[in-house]
C-alpha cells in the first residue's frame, strides 16, 4: 500500500500533508490540518446502531461520539499520569441532574439540546429509546437487564424535560447500567418515519445512518473501508470539541498501520500489537496501554452439542492449551496470564482472575481416556478475522497441541463484519474469542457470559442453576450492601466456572495504541473505543 492509494481523497492528502505539496502549508490549510485527526485501526464498524442486530464493537465508538446518554462517568488521573474513566463517578450529558430515591430516579434534561436535524430533544425522545433498547431483543435487552430495566412500563416521560426510570428492584448496577452506551438516546421522530410494520424500531434505517444529537455527524460511511465524521457545533451536552474532523481508515495489516504511523501518514494507531508497542514506544511516538478492565481472551466450547457437553472433555482441553507459548507469541508478554493459579478454588473476589489449568498433556489425554474419547474427535475452531493480528496465533498453537492428544481441527476464519452475527447463532462449537464486561464487577460479566438467560455473550449456551444462583446472590447482595454474602457468592461462582469450564481464560491483554507527538487528550473508556470529543491536535 503505497501513501497516494490510502490517502486518496484531496482532503486526506491536505490534513496530511507532507507528499501532495511540498509548498508551505496556507494559514488555512495548517488549521485545518490541526482540526483534523486520522486514525487507522484494523477492523472497523459493521452498524452505525448500538442497538443495532450483531453490532461489533467498532460500532461501540460510532454511537459513543454521535449519541448522546442520560449520564457518562466522570475522569480520573491515573498514578502513571495517564487518564481514565472513573466507574465510581457519575457525570450530566444530555441530563442536567436527577434525583433519586427508593423508587426510582428522575431526570432533568437539558433544554437547549437538539439532534443532527435540530430538533429538541425532549424526555418522549428519552422513553422511546429506552422502550427501543428492552425490545428489540439480543445484546441491548440484555445489557438492560443487567441494570434492572426490563419492561417498557418502567420508563415514563413527566414532561418535555423530565425522564422517570422506576426500579423494579434495589440494583446496585441500575445507575452504571444506564451511563453505558446502551441506553443512548435517538431523534424517535427521524427513525418512526423510516420505520416499517415489520422494523418498528427504525433498525435498518439507523444501521447506516444517524438519528442522534452528539457531539459528532458521520458524513461518511463505508462498511470495511472508512467512517468520515464532522463535528456537531450544535453540541450543548459537554465542551465543544477541538476536532472539527475525523476521518477513520480500516487497515486489516499490522505492518501496513505501523508504516503508516511511523511515516506520519496517520495520527493514531488504534490497538497496536504488543510487539509493535514496545518498538514504537522506544522511538518515542506517543503511546498508551491499560490492562482492559473485566475482560479476557478465552476459549469458548458449546456445551449443547457432543463432545463439549461432557466436562472431562472440556477439562482435557483446558490442560491441552499451550498457555505460555500463546503469551509469548500472541501477546509479547504484554498481557495477564489467566493460568496456573495453585488450584481452581478462588480465594477473593478479584476479577479476572488465573485458574489452576496449565499445560499437561499426559493429563488431557488422561481425561478424554476418562471421557471415552481415547481416540480424540474432529472438531472447528472459529475466530474472528478482524481480531486476526490474536486470535490467528492462538488458534494455530492450540490446533498443534490438541493434535498431539488426538484431537483434529480446522480453524474458520469468520469476517469481524459477521462475527457477531455468527455469535447470536450459537452454533460455534469451539471459540478464540474476546469478552470484556463494560461495568467492573465480576456479577456483571458472570451474568452476560455465564448465567441461564443465555445473553449473547453466553457463546457456550452454558446453563447451570447452581451457578445462576450465585450470580443472583452476588447482585442481590451487591445491592444490600451484604459485604460477607456478596464475597461469599462470587467466590463460589468463579469456582464453579473454572471447574466446568465452559470457558478457558487465557490472558486479560492491554489495549494499546500509538500516536504521534502532537496527539495530547486521550481517555481509556470502559467499551476500549477511542473518544474523540477531548483529542486536541497541536
Amino acid at each position: 500500500m503505497n501513501r497516494r492509494e490510502f490517502l486518496h481523497s484531496a482532503t486526506a492528502a491536505t490534513v496530511v500533508g507532507g507528499f501532495a505539496s511540498l509548498e508551505p502549508l496556507t494559514h488555512a490549510q495548517a488549521q485545518s490540518k490541526q482540526e483534523t485527526l486520522l486514525i487507522i485501526s484494523e477492523g472497523g464498524p459493521n452498524n452505525l446502531d448500538v442497538q443495532g442486530v450483531g453490532t461489533n464493537r467498532p460500532g461501540y465508538e460510532v454511537s459513543w461520539n454521535c449519541y448522546d446518554r442520560l449520564m457518562t462517568y466522570a475522569t480520573k488521573t491515573l498514578p502513571d499520569g495517564s487518564t481514565s474513566y472513573d466507574q465510581d463517578k457519575l457525570a450530566p450529558e444530555l441530563a442536567e441532574k436527577w434525583d433519586i430515591d427508593a423508587t426510582g430516579v428522575t431526570f432533568h434534561l437539558r433544554k437547549d439540546a437538539t439532534f443532527h436535524d435540530g430538533t429538541p430533544v425532549k424526555a418522549a425522545d428519552v422513553k422511546w429509546s429506552f422502550d427501543r433498547a428492552v425490545s428489540v431483543g439480543g445484546f441491548p435487552t440484555s445489557q438492560m437487564a443487567v441494570g434492572s430495566m426490563l419492561k417498557t412500563d418502567q420508563f415514563k416521560a413527566i414532561d418535555d424535560y423530565t425522564f422517570r426510570v422506576d426500579f423494579v428492584r434495589p440494583d446496585a448496577l441500575t445507575m452504571p447500567d444506564i451511563a453505558v452506551l446502551i441506553p443512548a438516546i435517538y431523534n424517535s421522530a427521524l427513525l418512526k418515519k423510516n420505520a416499517t410494520e415489520k422494523d418498528p424500531w427504525g433498525m435498518e434505517f439507523a444501521k447506516n445512518n444517524m438519528a442522534g444529537g452528539g457531539a459528532f455527524k458521520v458524513e461518511k460511511y463505508t462498511p470495511g473501508t472508512e467512517v468520515v465524521y464532522i463535528r456537531n457545533d450544535d453540541w450543548k451536552c459537554g465542551p465543544l470539541p477541538s476536532l472539527k474532523r475525523v476521518i477513520w481508515r480500516m487497515v486489516p495489516s499490522a505492518g501496513n498501520r505501523r508504516a503508516l504511523i511511523e511515516r506520519g501518514d496517520a495520527d493514531v494507531s488504534f490497538e497496536v500489537p504488543a510487539k509493535d508497542y514496545a518498538e514504537l514506544k522506544e522511538k518515542k511516538f506517543n503511546v498508551a496501554a491499560n490492562p482492559i478492565s473485566n475482560g479476557m481472551y478465552c476459549i469458548e466450547l458449546n456445551v449443547t452439542k457432543p463432545p463439549f457437553d461432557n466436562v472431562k472433555v472440556r477439562q482435557a482441553v483446558a490442560y491441552a492449551v499451550p498457555y505460555q507459548k500463546i503469551m509469548d507469541a500472541a501477546f509479547f508478554g504484554a498481557a495477564k496470564p489467566l493460568y496456573g493459579a495453585a488450584s481452581n478454588k478462588v480465594s477473593s473476589t478479584a476479577w479476572p482472575c488465573p485458574t489452576g489449568y496449565t499445560t499437561d498433556l499426559a493429563k488431557a489425554k488422561a481425561l478424554l481416556a476418562e471421557a471415552g474419547m481415547a481416540d480424540g474427535f474432529e472438531t472447528v475452531i472459529s475466530l474472528d478475522i478482524g481480531q486476526s493480528t490474536i486470535s490467528e496465533p492462538i488458534a494455530v498453537l492450540v490446533q498443534e497441541n490438541l493434535a498431539a492428544i488426538g484431537i483434529k481441527t480446522r480453524i474458520d476464519k469468520i469476517p469481524g463484519s459477521n462475527w457477531r452475527g455468527e455469535m447470536t447463532k450459537k452454533t460455534m462449537p469451539f471459540m478464540i474469542n474476546f469478552f470484556s464486561g463494560w461495568l467492573d464487577y465480576p456479577e456483571y460479566f458472570f451474568f452476560l457470559t455465564y448465567h441461564g438467560q443465555n445473553a449473547i455473550f453466553n457463546t457456550m449456551s452454558y446453563q447451570n442453576p447452581a451457578l445462576d444462583k450465585e450470580i443472583d446472590a452476588a447482585r442481590a447482595t451487591h445491592a444490600s450492601g451484604d459485604k460477607p454474602a456478596y464475597e461469599t457468592a462470587v467466590k463460589k461462582m468463579i469456582d464453579i466456572a473454572f471447574d466446568e469450564v465452559p470457558r478457558i481464560p487465557l490472558v486479560q491483554p492491554y489495549l494499546s495504541l500509538a500516536m504521534q507527538k502532537n496527539i495530547s487528550g486521550y481517555t481509556y473508556w470502559f467499551h476500549r473505543q477511542f473518544d474523540y470529543r477531548t483529542i486536541k491536535k497541536a
